[in-house]
């Protein structure tokens, strides 16, 4: 990556939406050569999609909770993971815990649900999200 391909995706990280012909202004380059340093991007992986930003409790699901695993068996904890939509994120870890789950729900009726069902992992540590006083503001480049 050179510097206007990281010009490119720090753009692209604050608003994914912007028109071509924009972003193309905003760093000296023409819309067609944007989206041609944006598809060699996306065939290198550095950008693996574009998304909407969702507000989960606009959705009734401002729960979020962090549960945190000691299981070895970690290819059962990831398949149990996948099968569980409120699951958003699923991270194995170094140090005293293995599995780091992330899951956004509508209750806690919910995630005691899913505590229950995984206990077959084992027992799990969970912290409840009272607020967010700093959201994910994009990777530096």
């Amino acid at each position: 990556m050179d510097q206007i391909d990281q010009q490119i995706v720090r753009i692209l990280q604050n608003d994914a939406r912007i028109p071509w012909s924009e972003l193309g202004r905003q760093i000296g380059l023409s819309a067609p050569a944007v989206i041609e340093r944006v598809r060699k991007m996306e065939d290198a992986g550095i950008i693996e999609g574009f998304r909407a930003v969702i507000n989960p409790e606009a959705l009734a699901q401002g729960l979020l909770a962090i549960v945190m695993f000691e299981e070895t068996r970690c290819a059962g904890l990831i398949e149990f993971c996948k099968g569980h939509p409120e699951v958003v994120e699923c991270h194995r870890l170094t140090g005293s815990y293995n599995f780091m789950v992330k899951l956004q729900t509508e209750s806690v009726a919910t995630l005691e649900r899913f505590l229950d069902d995984a206990s077959v992992f084992g027992k799990p540590s969970t912290w409840i999200r009272l607020s967010t006083p700093v959201s994910f503001t994009g990777y530096t480049i």
